[in-house]
């Protein structure tokens, strides 16, 4: 039988050509063939909502973005927009199984989007827009280090639940991890590969971190219910449902502030605003050890002490960059002013705090700062942070 079926095929395919029907073969649909490329209309309308999303939820990161190079502006925008969304996670998941599926989710994103294949998702295709521009800028020389994007989802997912940070220099890895890291790949997109600047970046970074979980306070501890799609702060840290502390425990011990009292009381809780002012204090130290760093390589040709993180991840150099003379390490510096114009806002904010007696709880430190455009435009003049 299986002869004369064979045979009964040939003869059928032969008769169909005799008639002029073509005969029908499987063949690779042309929608599952290739995926349809991004034009120029989704990167334009990409660029669009990652704006609007710093505006609203990452308002001094909007302000700043004219003092970064124009080619590397998409990097910028994307980086900070997928930090925005990020630390949204857990405002828009209900369990943390929800909350990791979605953090891995932004993993695969950032590799297909770094490939050059995103989804049809904004971040995502700015992100390979700016990996792009940053491929063809560098004549293929630089790309990003999706390690990095790694490090700043991971470290965001440990703190999914809220898990107190054990003492301040929990604290500052997570600001590290986060903030830091953010500065780290804005660098890369001018490109620059520099331990100078990656140790200034580092610092600011940590004052960042350290700032963003203090502002976040009355918004972690007092959660309000919110529309899935929303979030209080970019700090990741505020969930809809459950309250927290998100203090280092040994500054709260120390301080001797209980949880309880903060929930019951506000800013009236017996020794807040001295861990308050602990714990700003060292995001204060991180900004003046940055600006003495500027000062001292520009007056003594060094920056004063060792990058701590040098050999950490990604930070590696070649001969070359870490023997690099003064000059090279100002024009280095002067390359990166922009990127490093987040302290300007840090030290505003920091300030404002100061005025209220750092009571977090403060209104005021909830208002938009009016004078940041005019408070980074003489900055970044003058080259002073």
């Amino acid at each position: 039988m299986r002869p004369l079926q064979l045979r009964a095929s040939h003869l059928r395919h032969h008769w169909l050509s005799i008639r002029g029907v073509q005969s029908r073969e499987f063949h690779r649909t042309p929608c599952l063939a290739s995926r349809p490329s991004i034009t120029a209309e989704d990167v334009s309308s990409a660029r669009g909502y990652c704006a609007e999303l710093l505006r609203k939820y990452d308002a001094p990161s909007h302000v700043l973005m004219p003092f970064v190079p124009i080619h590397a502006r998409d990097a910028y925008l994307a980086i900070r927009a997928l930090n925005v969304d990020v630390a949204q996670v857990l405002d828009t998941t209900s369990t943390p199984t929800v909350g990791q599926m979605r953090m891995q989710f932004w993993r695969d994103t950032v590799v297909k989007a770094l490939a050059g294949a995103p989804p049809k998702e904004p971040v995502a295709i700015l992100l390979a827009q700016a990996a792009g521009t940053l491929h063809h800028y560098s004549q293929d020389k630089a790309k990003f280090s999706k390690s990095w994007f790694h490090r700043i989802i991971s470290t965001r997912e440990q703190y999914l639940g809220n898990p107190p940070y054990p003492n301040l220099s929990a604290l500052e890895s997570y600001a590290e991890n986060t903030y830091s890291t953010m500065l780290y790949l804005t660098l890369s997109a001018l490109p620059q590969t520099s331990i100078t600047t990656d140790h200034i970046a580092s610092h600011i970074g940590k004052a960042m971190g350290i700032t963003a979980v203090l502002r976040g306070i009355p918004f972690v501890a007092f959660p309000q219910p919110q529309p899935l799609g929303t979030s209080n702060s970019v700090t990741g840290a505020a969930g809809p449902t459950q309250g927290a502390v998100m203090l280092p425990l040994d500054i709260m011990a120390e301080s001797k502030v209980k949880e309880e009292d903060v929930f019951r009381q506000g800013s009236a809780a017996t020794g807040l605003r001295d861990a308050v002012f602990t714990v700003a204090t060292r995001a204060n130290d991180h900004l003046i050890t940055a600006r003495e760093m500027i000062t001292k390589l520009r007056s003594e040709g060094t920056l004063g002490h060792d990058f701590e993180h040098q050999n950490d991840g990604e930070h590696q150099y070649s001969p070359q960059q870490l023997n690099a003379g003064s000059d090279t390490q100002l024009a280095e510096v002067e390359q990166a002013f922009g990127v490093f114009m987040p302290s300007i806002a840090t030290q505003s904010w920091l300030d404002r705090l100061q005025k209220a007696d750092f009571d977090v709880f403060d209104p005021s430190l909830r208002k938009a700062d009016w004078k940041l455009p005019w408070k980074a435009y003489w900055a970044f003049s003058r080259r002073q942070l």
